[in-house]
């Protein structure tokens, strides 16, 4: 199973960078964890963010796999614990499914993205600025993977 994390915002802080990467590499590649960084569309007096959004929800929507499972992330979206989430990630493995993770920029995601989403997911009632997001997404994915191969990191 590929994993796409595909985000709004690039040039993350450096703790961000190996936060990610320190779980990206724990990962077999048999459940690889990709990211791709949509860069911020411009946002400025003359530029309403309706239209930065949309630019940004085109190039979210382009970043998935053709056949991909694709999971909005939204504060409003389903809340799933952990196991729940391991459960989610297997039944797409086993439908011989990728899964595309997004996240939008600032302003959230549009509504276009919400309905073509397979899922619409959220880490938490609580609103977190995007670098965290990323750090905290890739955490779960791995321990996913722990409690899907009976791995000592993830305690019950």
């Amino acid at each position: 199973m590929k994993i796409r994390l595909i985000a709004v915002g690039n040039k993350m802080p450096n703790w961000v960078e190996s936060g990610v990467a320190e779980y990206q590499k724990r990962l077999p590649s048999d459940f690889s964890l990709s990211i791709t960084e949509i860069p911020l569309a411009n946002r400025s007096k003359n530029s309403p963010v309706a239209a930065a959004m949309e630019k940004e929800a085109k190039a979210l929507k382009e970043a998935c796999g053709k056949n991909d499972f694709i999971v909005a992330l939204d504060v409003k979206g389903q809340s799933l614990s952990t196991e729940k989430l391991a459960e989610k990630f297997n039944k797409v493995r086993e439908d011989g499914r990728n899964i595309s993770l997004l996240i939008g920029g600032p302003d959230g995601i549009t509504n276009e993205c919400l309905e073509a989403a397979d899922a619409r997911w959220s880490l938490s009632a609580l609103t977190f600025p995007h670098p965290i997001v990323r750090v905290v997404l890739v955490e779960q994915v791995y321990r996913v993977w722990s409690i899907l191969n009976n791995h000592p990191y993830h305690r019950s």
